[in-house]
């Protein structure tokens, strides 16, 4: 079986990750790879920010901070790096907001992939705190930009049984023209 359908059928999200996390000189590899993705006039309308050490402390007191509260939220330290998805949208005629859109969750998605195929958990986790302004502002977020979500990695904990997921229903969703 080819290794990218491989991939695409053993992926999963892993909620709980252990301490480990992959290297910056890692990521610039795998990011290299995922910015292969579709790209209609090759606009790259996508960045990533990686969050490690107090950046998690930081998001976290954003995210209290969206929510009127004080003090530092858990949610980023869930996870040893976590690695913002933004939409940077670019001017185009050719190329709509929602196609750019496209991109930037082509690029996560193929990202989350190919973290896994490295070894390494990952889910993508999103929410109402994307669209804070106390979190754009923690992101340094420009006015054409919107975060999209965050990827948490870490090391792949030990499992007792492999999670079975659901097979898909290819024939129920792939149907000809009426």
């Amino acid at each position: 079986m080819p290794a990218a359908r491989e991939a695409a059928l053993a992926r999963r999200s892993w909620s709980k990750v252990t301490d480990e996390a992959p290297t910056h000189d890692e990521l610039l590899q795998l990011v290299a790879a995922a910015g292969r993705v579709a790209d209609h006039s090759s606009l790259r309308p996508w960045r990533l920010i990686e969050l490690r050490g107090d950046d998690r402390d930081r998001l976290g007191r954003a995210i209290n901070k969206a929510d009127g509260e004080k003090g530092v939220s858990s949610k980023p330290l869930r996870a040893p790096v976590l690695i913002a998805v933004v939409a940077s949208y670019r001017k185009s005629h050719k190329v709509p907001r929602w196609e750019q859109e496209a991109v930037a969750s082509g690029v996560a998605h193929v990202l989350s992939l190919l973290l896994d195929e490295a070894g390494w958990g990952v889910i993508w986790r999103t929410g109402h705190y994307t669209r804070a302004k106390a979190v754009a502002k923690a992101h340094g977020l420009k006015k054409n930009e919107e975060l999209l979500g965050w990827l948490y990695v870490g090391g792949k904990p030990a499992r007792s049984r492999p999670e079975r997921r659901k097979a898909v229903d290819a024939g129920a969703l792939l149907t000809r023209m009426p």
